[in-house]
């Protein structure tokens, strides 16, 4: 994904300035920065969700468009949990899809496995712990297998051990090249585990992108 000339302006204040950026297939990025640094606009703008005020976003030589929009998914700081069991949140995504029963029940309890959700499968989402709600959210994400991932700190204010399961789960869809994934924290040693790029932004801009080797030293 190539980011050329993009900006966002609210009320006449540039939020967002990025003159140039390359995202590569198959790695894991961190996003890094202070709060208000447009990391959050970034990951909105590109999901689709946000209008950018210029630039264009390419993805696979394509200006980003509703087709392509398709394959990414976009995990925000809150939940939005349906109104219904943990399993029926985490089929949504298949469902629209129409994929058959079947292949819904196979992947959602695989998921829900992977992330220790199987016995909450029947709960309502809503009634969840923190840490639960994140988890039930990144399998949300996960289950169509999109070929961009953009995670709003998805490790914030959950407990350690929750923690510490997104994460495994994170760096094993990054390992297995299941597409790129794009993920803002405010966790640094996270960010030094995690990535193979981290990107640190302030003010709207683009100051400091490095490879795995030099994060943060």
């Amino acid at each position: 994904m190539n980011i050329k000339g993009l900006s966002k302006v609210y009320e006449e204040r540039t939020v967002l300035n990025i003159e140039s950026l390359l995202f590569e297939s198959n790695k894991l990025y961190g996003i890094i920065g202070p709060n208000g640094a447009g990391k959050s606009t970034l990951l909105r703008i590109i999901s689709g969700i946000e209008q950018n005020t210029s630039g264009e976003i390419y993805y696979n030589r394509c200006i980003l468009n509703e087709q392509i929009s398709k394959l990414i998914t976009f995990m925000s700081q809150r939940h939005y949990l349906l109104k219904t069991s943990v399993f029926n949140n985490i089929a949504y995504p298949l469902k629209i899809r129409k994929q058959s029963k079947k292949t819904i029940e196979s992947k959602v309890n695989e998921i829900m496995m992977e992330l220790q959700l199987f016995d909450l499968r029947d709960q309502l989402a809503t009634s969840l712990s923190g840490g639960e709600a994140q988890k039930v959210a990144l399998a949300r994400a996960l289950i169509f297998e999109p070929q961009l991932l953009l995670l709003d700190e998805p490790t914030a204010n959950i407990d350690p051990n929750s923690m510490k399961l997104i994460e495994k789960v994170i760096l094993k869809r990054n390992n297995e090249k299941k597409g790129t994934t794009i993920m803002i924290t405010h966790n640094m040693s996270q960010a030094r585990r995690l990535c193979d790029e981290v990107i640190f932004m302030n003010k709207g801009e683009i100051e400091v992108k490095k490879g795995e080797k030099h994060i943060l030293v």
